[in-house]
């Protein structure tokens, strides 16, 4: 008989009670708690059933069936599979939840439903053999910027980095070199330049032979306008004063002459032919090639959309009386200009469609009273009057009506001026998409083509302009939200995008997004919020309450490199806890926008700026919490692992940000750790640890930044820059050769994503936050060599140490080997396993310089001393790494127990058992391969073992008598990187989970 007392039900583990009713009898008459529906990518129909899925689409149709019933939530699990989507999944208003339920897309257990926008190519024959470059047809007029051959991307063919020779010419790019005037397809080249914070690249209009020879890269006028002549400067709070231009190479991209490197794609979009040259052991004829052509995946968008002010001589604006204009202001105005008037009774109306209609106008001593009048009833009066001049004030702001045509009227009543700046209107009624969760899927493969036609002008952290009419705009995300609320996405994947990978706009709201795993994008990770609503008084336009947490953010911004792993414009309440966000171009956090806009008059003086740009901005109460940011700032210049820009709270102390225990390391070209850029004002920065990388801890170079309270952190260097006004700072407590104190320690254990958010792991890198570093190590990334994660950590002093205490049986210490590095010595529990030598006539990267097996399962301490050679380096440690039935990122889902102190030698004296078919587990772990070690007994039977969403078959746990710590499932050979295992019980009285043992 089983040691198993009767036993309690209940849901565990990240997907919890949501799948617990529908897994454990997934019929839709059975489900006690919600309403599950099926699709599959091969679904049809509608019925929507577990035994006949219907399609994703179908299953939306369903969907708008329901909800408007809803008494719990409505679950649409996603079979497995490739969703091949023509179009991106639209979700509106009427696809939201209601009555306080959800309607939740989740991933049916133990399987990976992937939502993919490329098209699959095929029939690749070899076109120049002696160059080894293959050929395929694509369907005629595709279009894409990206590539991705068995999950790998692709590098669009580009010429090498930082290519000498090159002399700017009018708005020509020329150079001896004649090779480029043999360039076909010239119109479709382009030209990237990265300088100082910005990536800057232009498409060229062609290539021609100068008079003297060699070869000319002629940019395409329009786009060289903007990104070097006349740089868009439309000031504060749009942009700051520093303004990079296009007046260099770092790259020439996308020619057919240029595909010379394994690896590199060429797509003839004119004469439909993708060309590719391929790496070592690709074989095309069995490779998966994805070629992107979708911008979004998901688009997930409420009422009304975007919103911009238009200007005051707007041509549905009718003056009315002795009005005057003023154009060239230089006091924030909406376009520099306003509309005047002296005469009370002097008036303006606005004639629009919708549903409300926000004026804007200036406050000042000199201006006074105006009555509001809607369809030509008074409704309100107000007054602009105020001690200190602020532009672009809502003096006027009127919602609710019905969508109709609508006459607004604003008359002067007193006050020597009365001052009109911009109208806003809202075409319609404030209706979220809302009550919607994202659960276990993968969203992949997207492009987006704007920068083929227009170019990439930049602004800064993915923030561009629009090269038609000067206002920002964004680089789209795979999952695109807009006016959300109470959206939810947890434990996806998003990964082989052409832009951002999530996006959360128009004033979206009490969205989260929180254990997501996301990499390998174009552009930045997570963006929220707005850089173009700072005037709003409506909290219900604002970004407000949402929160981005828990989530794993690495190598983004591989295309567009000065997008950043989380951003936020202007938002309130904005939550960035627990991300582990690593191996960026850029900075890593970056909130705020505007500069000093919101700074005093008298600041603005004291920055040198001959003009005073002032006005209000809705953000405060953010809060940037327990982060680990690391290995950032790898490209580009002048930004930080946390960079804030403009200002915070409202001057009072009621909405103070907070930056609080986040491990900043492994800095790069970082003059700023702690960024607190101008006009940043209204921060309480505390209990943060700086540690390995350049620049000061903490920088606030100007006086403009204001109000700022930085206490109790810890460094291992003392410098910062401090010429902000009404600063309080205290140096942190600096540490030197890794000697953190406890309440440092502490601060470096907490960052990032806690337990249940971190994947069991064999492979520890560098940069992770288990590893302890003695001396005057420094981290490097970005260096190209093949080191994993494309970065290293290097010491140059004899008896620096590194320290990892693993609970495993095995570890290999995992490093490079180079002519300029010697010995090493190794220390596992304290006993040195003597000296290893890392020195080769060629550099190795990635290098297993020392590796024990054998070890009893427990908690061990491995060391790495450095003894000999100008370097040592240590690239990672891979671990056998043991994990019991009870670590926090184990999911269970269904009905399950732990049942501990049985006394029949289990690991640590305890597993866990399920009782009903459809019980499942899932661990997510970083490895190349996993054991799954529990006991076989008599009563126990059949396991179904998924692994990355596909079947491997089934286990037999049955045995004629007991025998405890048996591995049931092995795998081992897995390709480097993350994999979900799912066991699922079949049958047997029991299912039993003791330990998984993780390579």
């Amino acid at each position: 008989m089983p040691l198993f007392p009767q036993k309690a039900t209940g849901c565990f583990g990240v997907l919890g009670a949501l799948l617990c009713a529908a897994v454990v009898a997934p019929t839709p008459a059975a489900a006690a708690t919600s309403t599950p529906l099926y699709a599959s990518p091969t679904g049809s129909g509608s019925t929507c059933t577990v035994s006949a899925p219907c399609s994703l689409a179908g299953a939306k149709t369903k969907v708008q069936g329901l909800v408007s019933g809803m008494a719990a939530d409505i679950d649409v699990y996603l079979r497995g599979g490739t969703y091949r989507l023509a179009e991106a999944f639209a979700l509106g208003p009427s696809d939201s939840g209601k009555n306080g339920h959800k309607v939740v897309y989740a991933a049916y257990p133990g399987e990976k439903p992937v939502l993919n926008g490329a098209k699959k190519i095929t029939g690749f024959s070899v076109y120049d053999s002696a160059k080894s470059i293959y050929r395929a047809a694509v369907p005629a007029g595709t279009q894409s910027r990206q590539l991705f051959v068995d999950g790998v991307r692709a590098q669009r063919a580009r010429g090498p980095l930082n290519p000498g020779g090159f002399t700017l010419s009018g708005s020509s790019f020329t150079t001896s070199d004649t090779s480029y005037a043999s360039f076909t397809n010239a119109s479709s080249v382009e030209v990237a330049y990265d300088k100082d914070w910005k990536h800057m690249r232009c498409p060229l209009a062609g290539i021609t032979v100068p008079s003297g020879g060699g070869s000319s890269l002629n940019v395409d006028p329009d786009c060289f306008v903007d990104n070097n002549t006349s740089v868009v400067n439309r000031g504060f709070p749009f942009n700051g004063a520093g303004l990079p231009k296009l007046d260099g190479v770092t790259w020439v991209e996308n020619a057919y002459q240029l595909l010379d490197e394994p690896g590199e794609f060429y797509l003839d979009s004119a004469a439909d032919y993708l060309y590719y040259k391929p790496r070592t052991g690709e074989n095309l004829s069995t490779a998966d090639v994805e070629l992107p052509v979708l911008e979004k995946l998901v688009d997930a968008s409420g009422t009304p959309g975007h919103l911009t002010p238009v200007n005051d001589n707007d041509s549905n604006a009718m003056y009315t009386g002795a009005w005057s204009t003023s154009t060239g202001r230089t006091y924030g105005d909406l376009n520099a200009d306003v509309h005047a008037a002296t005469t009370n009774g002097d008036s303006v109306s606005y004639t629009f469609t919708g549903t409300g209609l926000d004026v804007l106008s200036e406050v000042n001593s000199d201006e006074g009273g105006i009555d509001v009048y809607v369809d030509g009833t008074k409704t309100q009066s107000v007054s602009a009057a105020g001690s200190t001049r602020l532009a672009q004030q809502v003096i006027a702001s009127v919602s609710g009506l019905t969508k109709a045509q609508h006459t607004v009227k604003l008359v002067k009543t007193s006050g020597t001026y009365m001052v009109i700046d911009g109208f806003t209107v809202i075409p319609d009624t404030v209706a979220p998409v809302h009550d919607i969760t994202f659960q276990g899927l993968t969203f992949a493969y997207t492009t987006w083509m704007l920068p083929s036609t227009v170019g990439y002008i930049d602004n800064q952290a993915g923030v561009l302009w629009d090269a038609a009419t000067q206002a920002p705009l964004r680089i789209p995300a795979a999952v695109q939200i807009h006016r959300g609320s109470d959206i939810s996405l947890t434990g996806n994947e998003i990964t082989h995008t052409g832009g951002n990978g999530v996006d959360l706009a128009d004033g979206t709201q009490d969205t989260s997004v929180t254990g997501n795993f996301i990499h390998d994008t174009s552009g930045g990770g997570v963006y929220a919020g707005e850089v173009d609503d700072y005037y709003l008084t409506d909290t219900a336009r604002m970004t407000t309450g949402d929160t981005i947490s828990q989530n794993w953010i690495e190598h983004v911004a591989l295309d567009y490199r000065d997008a950043v792993g989380i951003w936020g414009g202007y938002t309130r309440d904005l939550t960035i806890a627990n991300n582990d966000i690593g191996h960026t171009a850029y900075s890593g956090i970056s909130l705020g926008w505007g500069w000093g806009y919101a700074s005093p008059c008298s600041m603005q003086s004291a920055q040198g700026l001959s003009t005073c740009r002032h006005g209000t901005i809705y953000a405060g109460d953010n809060q940037i919490l327990s982060n680990h940011v690391h290995d950032v700032m790898n490209v580009l210049h002048d930004g930080g692992p946390i960079y804030t820009n403009g200002g915070q709270g409202n001057g009072d102390g009621s909405a103070t940000s907070v930056t609080s225990g986040n491990l900043l390391e492994v800095t790069n070209h970082t003059n700023q750790v702690i960024y607190h850029d101008e006009g940043s004002s209204y921060w309480n920065t505390h209990d943060n640890v700086v540690r390995l990388g350049g620049g000061n801890w903490v920088g606030m170079w100007t006086p403009t930044i204001h109000d700022n309270n930085i206490h109790d952190n810890y460094a291992d260097r003392s410098s910062y820059d401090n010429r902000g006004t009404n600063i309080t700072l205290a140096q942190s407590t600096i540490v030197s050769g890794g000697a953190w104190p406890a309440a440092a320690q502490a601060i470096i254990a907490a960052a990032g994503p806690t337990a249940a958010f971190r994947p069991l792991t064999g492979l520890i890198d560098d940069d992770d936050t288990a590893i302890s570093y003695t001396g005057s190590w420094s981290g490097s990334g970005y260096r190209g060599l093949g080191d994993l994660h494309d970065a290293l950590h290097a010491t140059s002093t004899n008896g620096d140490s590194a320290t990892l205490t693993f609970t495993g049986t095995g570890v290999s210490v995992i490093g490079e080997k180079y002519s300029d590095q010697g010995q090493i010595e190794v220390f596992v529990d304290g006993t040195s396993k003597g000296l290893f030598d890392t020195s080769a006539a060629t550099r190795q990267a990635q290098q297993t310089v020392y590796s024990v097996n054998g070890l009893t399962a427990g908690s061990h301490t491995i060391q790495v001393v450095k003894r000999s050679g100008a370097y040592a380096t240590v690239d990672g440690f891979e671990v056998t790494g043991t994990y019991n039935n009870t670590n926090a990122s184990v999911a269970y889902n269904g009905n399950w127990d732990r049942f501990a102190n049985r006394g029949l030698g289990d690991y640590q004296d305890d597993v866990h058992a399920g009782t009903v078919n459809g019980d499942s587990v899932t661990v997510t772990f970083i490895g190349t391969g996993i054991d799954v070690i529990t006991e076989t007994n008599t009563d126990e039977g059949t396991i179904a073992v998924s692994l990355d969403g596909a079947s491997k078959g089934t286990v037999n746990a049955n045995a004629t008598s007991r025998h405890v710590q048996q591995t049931v499932y092995t795998v081992s050979g897995l390709l480097t990187g993350r994999h979900t295992l799912t066991l699922t019980k079949n049958s047997g009285t029991y299912m039993v989970i003791d330990r998984f043992d993780v390579k």
